[in-house]
C-alpha cells in the first residue's frame, strides 16, 4: 500500500468506529429515555479501539512502510 493508501484505510478505521459508537450511544440514549439500564458502557466503547486497530500501536503498524 502507498502511504497515501495506509492512512485512508486507518482513516476508514476510524469512520467505522465513529459510526458503531454512535449506533451504541442512541441505545443506550434510548434505553435511559425508557427508564431501563444502558447496554453499553465504557468497557464496551474501548473495545472498539481494539476492534477496528485504531489504537497507537496498531496505527503506527498500518502508518509504517513494510
Amino acid at each position: 500500500m502507498t502511504p497515501e493508501q495506509q492512512a485512508a484505510f486507518l482513516h476508514a478505521q476510524a469512520t467505522c468506529a465513529m459510526i458503531e459508537a454512535m449506533g451504541m450511544q442512541a441505545e443506550n440514549q434510548q434505553r435511559t429515555n425508557l427508564g431501563q439500564s444502558i447496554a453499553y458502557g465504557e468497557e464496551a466503547f474501548g473495545v472498539l479501539i481494539e476492534k477496528y486497530g485504531i489504537h497507537h500501536n496498531a496505527a503506527i503498524t498500518t502508518l509504517t512502510p513494510a
